[in-house]
Formats: C-alpha cells, structure tokens, sequence
C-alpha cells in the first residue's frame, strides 16, 4: 500500500493522446488534461492512518503531519500513534520514508496523470461520472493501473481506482488501492486513500488514510488535531 506517494498532490497534466471512444469521457479527459501546472502545492495535514493484517490479528494507526514547502521539499511528523509495532515500524514508517525520499528527488514529475506517464482509453462510466482506463508507460511505485473518474463538466479528477505498478518496499507486495480527491478553491487535492494490500510475513492487510489540512497553498482551510486515544479501527 503506497501510504503516502499516494497522498501527494501530483496532478500535472500535459495534453491527450487517448484512443477515440465515449465522447463524454473524451472531452472530460481533454479538459483534465488541458490544465497545466508544474509548482509544487504547498499545504500540511494531518494525515490519521489505520492498518490492520489479518494473518497476525494485528492492527495499528498513526496521526501523522505532513508538509511540503514552495520548493517541493517534504517532511513528516509523527504525532501520536498506537497498535502493532510491525505496522507502525515496517509499513506506516517505511512508507512515509519512501514517500519523503520520493518526493524530495524530484518524483512529482514522475507521478503526475499525464500523457508521458499513461496511456489513456476511453471506458463506460459510472454514478455520472466519466471513466478512463489509465496503463503506466513503465513500472513505478507512482503510478496506478486502473481507471481515473472525472466529472463530465469540468474534466475534474474525483477518484482513482487500480492496483500500483510497482509496490512501494520490499514488505509490501501486490497493492489494490482506491484514491479520493476533493477540489479546495482551485486545487484538486487527495482527501483519502483505502487499499488492499499483501504483506510479506503478514498476508492481507487493509489501510485507510484520510487527510485532514490545515493549509493549502498559504490559506487555512482546517483546523485537524492529532488523536489522542486508540483508533477504534479494531482488528
């Protein structure tokens, strides 16, 4: 489960070259991808994790603060956290390091949904939204093979679905994952992430992550404060 490469905000579209087919999800795709912006989004959340692995009966969470600055540079957190020590230390950590070392060498430019990345065709799509089937170019732990669900008016990006081309560490295997996304002012931005992963040692796992943020691009839109008290998510 990519915790947090799945979390950052990397929408950085070019241009389509998709193959003809639904007309509605052609012109919402043409006007995904006709917004072009290559900056960094500055923001910091409060990102609250859960995790359980059914082989161990084992769960754990982690409330976690995320930040990424105007140059793109990442940096975490943590704030309080309780469960299974292996989560904590070989997913949740793990992960968050991948994401920062990700991140912070230039991997925005790697993740984003773009024509250099995928290659896009055209599906039927669902509860009114458009649906694109979208297949990496290459193997890598950013990018998703699955289908991306836009809203037919404005081409905006509403959910992510598929399995992850390339799992994130040497602990996690195949990873299925479901991405959601919520617009705040002019920016799309990832507002929770579930998937369905198999761990090394440990068989399935499931994982939730919701982002809760403070600030975006400089203004406050939330207030988020770590938990205090165990998660309720019991195994």
């Amino acid at each position: 489960m990519l915790i947090a490469t799945l979390g950052t905000a990397i929408v950085s579209p070019l241009g389509a070259t998709g193959r003809p087919g639904d007309p509605i999800a052609s012109s919402a795709l043409q006007r995904f991808l006709s917004v072009k912006d290559d900056s960094p989004v500055r923001y910091r959340a409060l990102r609250h994790m859960e995790a359980k692995c059914e082989h161990f009966a084992s769960a754990a969470w982690m409330d976690v603060w995320t930040e990424i600055d105007a140059t793109g540079s990442m940096v975490y957190r943590i704030a309080s956290e309780g469960g299974s020590d292996y989560i904590r230390s070989k997913v949740f950590r793990g992960v968050l390091d991948a994401e920062q070392k990700a991140v912070n060498s230039g991997a925005p430019n790697r993740a984003g949904i773009t024509t250099d990345n995928y290659l896009f065709d055209h599906q039927e799509g669902e509860e009114g939204l458009a649906s694109v089937g979208i297949t990496p170019r290459r193997k890598d732990m950013l990018l998703v093979d699955g289908s991306i669900f836009l809203r037919p008016g404005d081409g905006e990006l509403v959910r992510i679905e598929g399995r992850l081309s390339k799992t994130p560490s040497f602990w996690v295997r195949r990873v299925d994952i479901i991405r959601h996304y919520r617009r705040f002012g002019s920016i799309s931005m990832p507002v929770g992430v579930e998937s369905v992963a198999n761990l090394l040692v440990a068989g399935r796992s499931t994982f939730r992550m919701i982002y809760d943020y403070e600030s975006i691009e400089g203004r406050r839109v939330g207030n988020p404060q770590p938990k205090i008290l165990a998660s309720s998510f019991q195994p």
